[in-house]
């Protein structure tokens, strides 16, 4: 058991850091290619933020425990909603003034939806992963090119465009972009294995579903480096960034996270995956909508509204736990 929650401890650690070699070198190759920072910022950080989510969801999938990819989606979500902007915001109020994230709120409902009424019959199939994951790809595409089209037309630089100029990296050659992202993809793989493998066996020790262990340890490791990255913007006063991570990363969890286990072989859900988790996670989805929008000007995540979300993710743990019991 205790080398089992040394392999879950060891490959939080090592996606933490992999992921992050990985977006480096993906972000400093494009920078060297020409590519403008918006685009980076939507889609390849955008990406590499879901990544461990990506990787640990196709190595579950490939092991033959999909439900742990599932709950691992779902859980992330609910994670990230919660508790990752439930401590950015207690630490540092948040305020929501970028148009393209105002615009990416109601396309995240539409997902949801979509991928609500995918899993209505109570089954990933193959199918339904095919879709989600070709709406990954036209979502990087959509939301790039809305992108482009408000810059032209305002002739303003987004405050979330010139937050991703200033994170992205540069003057760094184009042999050691490439070679951050070869470490740092072959370093997600082994990790993502290493998790899977602890977190299966800490399940069947303790006679728990590998969904709850997918909603709970493995939503909150691979959650990290959102709880790191939207803390770091929010104190470099960089809220839009701190927010976009969460909705990028819910919008590819759905998407790319969820639509791997259907295409690798499908899965039948648990019941309790469209009676107890997706239904929060909507819920959440909802506060988050009504707290940060700012329908009468900007929008703010205060103190108190981030105990709300803390507050709501301590019960739904306990809802778990109790009926994991």
């Amino acid at each position: 058991m205790l080398l089992s929650i040394a392999a879950v401890l060891g490959g939080f650690l090592l996606l933490i850091w992999s992921a992050d070699r990985f977006v480096i070198g993906a972000s400093g190759i494009a920078v060297n290619f020409g590519v403008s920072p918006l685009i980076i910022g939507l889609t390849i950080v955008g990406f590499g933020t879901s990544a461990p989510e990506m990787i640990v969801s196709g190595v579950a999938s490939y092991d033959g425990t999909p439900n742990l990819a599932i709950g691992n989606a779902l859980g992330s979500n609910i994670t990230n909603i919660a508790l990752v902007l439930g401590i950015t915001a207690l630490v540092i109020p948040l305020r929501v003034n970028s148009k393209i994230l105002k615009r990416e709120y109601p396309i995240m409902f539409l997902i949801m939806l979509i991928a609500w009424a995918l899993l209505s019959d109570g089954e990933l199939s193959r199918a339904n992963g095919t879709v989600l994951v070709l709406g990954m790809f036209a979502l990087m595409i959509f939301i790039t090119l809305m992108g482009l089209r408000e810059k032209k037309q305002s002739g303003k630089t987004d405050p979330l465009i010139a937050e991703f100029t200033e994170e992205i990296p540069s003057g760094m050659s184009t042999s050691a972009a490439l070679l951050w992202l070869v470490v740092g993809m072959v370093i997600l793989l082994l990790s993502s294995r290493l998790l899977v493998w602890g977190a299966v066996n800490i399940a069947h020790e303790y006679h728990v579903s590998e969904l709850v262990i997918g909603l709970t340890i493995v939503a909150i490791g691979t959650s990290l480096p959102e709880l790191a990255a939207s803390i770091a913007s929010a104190l470099k006063n960089e809220h839009d960034i701190a927010i976009g991570n969460v909705i990028g990363s819910n919008m590819f969890n759905l998407l790319g996270v969820l639509g791997i286990p259907g295409i690798m072989g499908g899965a039948i859900l648990e019941p309790s995956v469209l009676e107890r988790d997706y239904p929060f996670m909507l819920f959440l989805s909802v506060l988050l909508f009504l707290f940060a929008y700012g329908f009468k000007g900007e929008g703010k995540i205060n103190r108190l509204e981030a105990s709300i979300l803390l507050l709501c993710y301590i019960g739904y743990m306990f809802v778990l736990y109790r009926q994991s019991v």
